[in-house]
């Protein structure tokens, strides 16, 4: 019984994130990453994406994994709502890269709705604290919104991948509500 407790502990520890990501009000990273889009080979600039406006950068663990999977799915679902607030979805991984490709056009997962980046060794993921705190070349499952001008918006952290979508979504109408566009 000792072992099946002491199992179950190191499970759960080994799926937490280390909770160390960027706070609100940090200034974002900028990164060059390569990737995928509708299984296409894309180079995402996170410097020009921000040019348009909010940025939703989602950090997940590793590509065709359940929760990963599910995740896509969610963020793909609600991709149209966040380009009508002005946003861009990005995701960025550090697991499964030789999958990337079929990740992005899997019409279960990503649906070629938004690019996929990969993170070879989880550097783009240490830049901004969302790794995984037992397996550090990992990436963890952590969101964030990310100003045009460069600022944290909003972080959240979370191994379910239930909440991400609802967290950033209400984040980017919030800045959205206190910077009214120019017309």
């Amino acid at each position: 019984m000792r072992r099946l407790a002491l199992a179950a502990a190191l499970a759960t520890l080994a799926a937490t994130p280390a909770f160390a990501a960027l706070k609100e009000g940090a200034k974002a990273p900028d990164f060059t990453a390569q990737g995928y889009q509708a299984g296409k080979p894309i180079t995402f600039s996170m410097a020009e994406a921000r040019k348009k406006g909010p940025v939703v950068l989602y950090f997940f663990p590793a590509a065709e994994t359940a929760g990963c999977n599910l995740e896509a799915r969610l963020f793909a679902e609600a991709t149209d709502d966040f380009k009508k607030q002005g946003a861009t979805v990005i995701g960025v991984t550090s697991g499964n890269l030789d999958k990337l490709a079929s990740f992005s056009a899997d019409t279960e997962k990503c649906s070629g709705k938004f690019p996929v980046a990969a993170d070879p060794s989880a550097k783009i993921a240490a830049s901004y604290d969302a790794t995984m705190a037992v397996r550090p070349g990992w990436s963890s499952r952590t969101s964030y919104v990310i100003s045009p001008s460069g600022q944290v918006i909003h972080a959240y952290s979370d191994m379910k991948a239930n909440d991400h979508v609802t967290e950033t979504m209400t984040a980017v109408k919030a800045w959205n509500a206190s910077h009214p566009k120019k017309k």
